[in-house]
This record gives C-alpha cells, structure tokens and sequence, in this order.
C-alpha cells in the first residue's frame, strides 16, 4: 500500500476519520516521572541496568527524567490544552509494589490517583499500561521473566492496581511490547535487565503472554460489571520480501513468525504457530507451555494496541549470497532501503502501516487503537519560544493518513496516539535521542511546544469538526 507523501503541512481535517475516534498522548512511568528513590518506590532493572557501565548512552538514568512525579498538574494541563481526549501512560510496578511482592503502596497508588482524577477533571480519559518494561529488581533476581513465578506476580500486581484505580480507569492495558521485554532484555541485551540468552528469551516470551492472561482474568474478574477495555499492546511492522524468491518470501515467513505470529496466535487463536514451534525446536528450544496455559493467554481481549514505527524488507541469503548464516542456520536479514530515515535510523514507511491494519483485521478480528506511534529527529533549539521540527509534522501527518486509508479498507481502527507527548529517557540512547511532540529542556524542565505539537491539536479539532 502506498501513501502519497503530504503536500502540505498546514493542519486539515483527515478524511474518513469518524466521530467517536480517539484522539491521544501517549507516555511511559520511567521515561518522564523521575522520583525514582521516592515515596516507597525501589529499584526497577532499569535502575539497575543505567549502572552498568556502557550500557545507556552518557551514563544516563531515569532518576529524574522530566520529574514528571512533581510536575504532573501542569503536565496534565499542557496535554489537555491539545485538545486530546485520551492520555496513555503506565504505572510503575515498584511504586506500586516495592520489590514486587506485598501490599500496595499507599503514596505509590495515591500518585496514580492524584494522576486520574486531573486527567477526569480535565476531560481527558486515562488509559493505564500496566507494564511498560520496570521489572521490580528483587523480581528479576529471583529470575526475571524467565521464570514462571514473575507471571502470578504480575498479575497480583494487576489486581492490586485495578483494586485503587479501577472506579476511575475504564481502559487497561497489561503489557507494551513483550517482544521488547524478551528479546531486547534476555536475548540481545539491549535492554535491562541486559542478559543474552535466546532460550531465556523465548521462557519469557511465554511467561509475558502468560502472566497477560493472569492479569487480563483478574481484572475482569474484579471488574464485575463495571465498563472495561481490556487490550495487551504490541510492537508490529510489516515484513515484505526482497524479491520474489523462495528463500526470500521464507525469510519473510520467519521473520513475521517471530514478530506477530508468536505473540498475536496464541493471543486470540489459543496457539502457537506451528511453523514458529518446528524453526524453535531447530534450535533445541521448546516453550514451558503446562497444561491450561495457552487458554489463559487467550482470555478474550476488546481491543489491541498497536505501537507502529517501521516496516521492512526481508531477504533469504546472505549479502554474498549464502542461504544460511554462520550457525548453519536459514538466513533472515533486514535489507537496507533508500528512504527517508528518522534520527534513530528507521526507515520512515507511512504505507506500511496500512497493510498492517488491514492484515490484522483480516487475520485476527480485533478493534485496533494505535498505542504509539512517532518519531525521533534532530529538532533545533527552543528559538523565539518555538521548536521548528517539519519532519516530525510531516512523519504524523503521513501515519495518520496511513490509518485513514487502512479504515477505508476496512480496518476497524478507533485510535491514534502519538509518541511521545515529551521529549524523554530514550532508554538505552539516554536523551539523546528526542521523540516528543513537547519539548523538555532537561537542565530547567521548561516545556515547550515544538511545531508538531501545535499542528497536531489542530488537526484533532478539525478532523473533529468534520465529523460531526
């Protein structure tokens, strides 16, 4: 599918987006709150990982971030002058529950509270992520998501969350990317808690799923019958052959196994992707799948989150040609394109977000809400009291017209939030890297509002209009 590039970044109602369509931020507990020693919170593995020398760019950390935690009623204020109807962001497990296990933490849920009640004040609907990768560290000592344990604890974390917020929170996500949490954090060691272990990896990517379903049965169960959303979030692309040959459209295969199949069949099929299990079991790895398990994973979900950057060209061989790489294993490598690319050196691929859509319509059935969607770019510097950043209005403004389109196919979209509602902790890039539609000047915590963010409040209010 392809989206014809904007010819004009002028803010204007996008076609075919109805009424009713949700309009929102999005933001995560440690890129932006700081606090991190405060009010009972313990470390999380990230805490733990910016310590590790080399392992977050500058030795940078998320002790005070964009000390969100104080900041929080003139954050509030500053998303909803965008005239957005929705605020994702996610709580932090060790604030809520220091090391894991336990009561609650009363300062930790009266953070949330204080958070949700500004936003309901402010007419902006809270849309809580359970988990977005702050593994309390006793958790991950104990083994981390490898081990089967962290699932039950997450889902008494869950319970424990929905219990203070739950009269005030309608939508609910349990986890953002446990392809993320697996394979950056236990097979490339990318992420905290930095380990490089592919068998772990996939334990993890069993006990993520798993400890989804837990969490999904408890807050339904404590939900009763109350109005609730329910979703899980995951990070999606595309994966498009290089040419039409057997090796490459097999690499393509394997590649969608591991990214999407893996996660979304068992999800709300109730089962692995075979061909996923026999490439594993090439490998001498087997899931801990027990008995029940994958009908706990499967516990029916209402709406699924869909964070999108890129989509990519797959082929079957080696760049001299080989079809099988130094382990003697099928080759599957990511091909470099001549596109446009975003400061993190993604490749910028509006239509490919339209054919994801269309396909997860077509091959899983489910309400789709773009969790996170976004760019980092090398924006100038506050000037006049405004940031200049065209190539990120241009990024939105093309992604959002990629959702349009998927709609118009018949994708059943109902949402669109963009990442990040301010510049943050980058994770392992530090704040190097600067994603947000709101400027943070990290030395002051001065916020300001980039260009993106100004179209963007325009483009809500006409589209809205439009639709009326």
């Amino acid at each position: 599918m392809t989206v014809t590039p904007t010819r004009s970044l002028t803010p204007a109602a996008v076609p075919g987006i109805p009424a009713g369509f949700r309009w929102g931020v999005a933001t995560s507990a440690y890129q932006i709150e700081g606090a991190a020693a405060e009010d009972g919170r313990t470390p999380s593995i990230w805490d733990t990982y910016c310590r590790v020398p080399g392992a977050v760019a500058g030795g940078e950390n998320g002790d005070v971030a964009c000390d969100h935690y104080h900041r929080m009623p003139q954050d509030v204020e500053l998303l909803a002058g965008l005239g957005v109807d929705t605020y994702r962001f996610s709580l932090s497990w060790p604030r809520i529950q220091p090391g894991g296990r336990g009561p609650a933490n009363a300062k930790g849920l009266d953070f949330y509270r204080r958070l949700t009640d500004t936003l309901l004040e402010a007419g902006v609907t809270p849309w809580v992520t359970l988990y977005h990768w702050d593994l309390p560290q006793e958790l991950e000592d104990a083994g981390g998501w490898p081990a089967r344990e962290t699932a039950y604890r997450f889902a008494e974390y869950a319970q424990l969350a929905y219990d203070a917020l739950g009269d005030r929170v309608e939508h609910w996500t349990t986890l953002n990317e446990p392809w993320c949490s697996a394979m950056l954090g236990y097979a490339f060691g990318q992420h905290a808690p930095g380990r490089t272990d592919l068998p772990a990896a996939l334990d993890a990517v069993h006990h993520l799923l798993l400890g989804h379903g837990l969490a999904a049965r408890a807050v339904r169960d404590a939900a009763g019958s109350r109005p609730l959303e329910l979703g899980i979030t995951l990070n999606l692309g595309t994966a498009d052959p290089e040419t039409d040959s057997d090796a490459d459209r097999e690499a393509c295969r394997r590649a969608d196994g591991m990214g999407t199949r893996l996660y979304l069949d068992p999800l709300v099929h109730g089962r692995y992707p075979a061909d996923v299990l026999a490439d594993l079991a090439a490998q001498d790895i087997e899931l801990p799948v027990q008995d029940g398990d994958l009908e706990v994973i499967a516990t029916p979900l209402d709406v699924l989150g869909v964070n999108f950057y890129r989509g990519a060209l797959f082929s079957g061989v080696t760049e001299d040609g080989s079809p099988t790489g130094q382990d003697g294993l099928p080759v599957t490598r990511a091909v470099e394109r001549d596109l446009p690319r975003t400061a993190m050196d993604w490749e910028i691929t509006p239509g490919s977000l339209t054919d994801l859509l269309v396909r997860l319509q077509r091959d899983y059935g489910l309400p789709t809400v773009i969790t996170e969607n976004g760019a980092a770019f090398d924006d100038g510097p506050v000037t006049g009291g405004a940031v200049h950043d065209e190539e990120r209005v241009r990024y939105l403004a093309d992604h959002i017209a990629a959702v349009a389109a998927a709609r118009e196919q018949g994708a059943d979209v109902r949402g669109y939030f963009a990442w990040s509602l301010m510049d943050n902790f980058e994770w392992a890039y530090g704040y190097d890297k600067r994603f947000g539609i709101v400027h943070v000047d990290y030395a002051t915590q001065v916020r300001t509002l980039k260009d993106s963010a100004l179209w963007y409040r325009d483009t809500v209010r006409l589209t809205r209009q439009a639709a009326r």
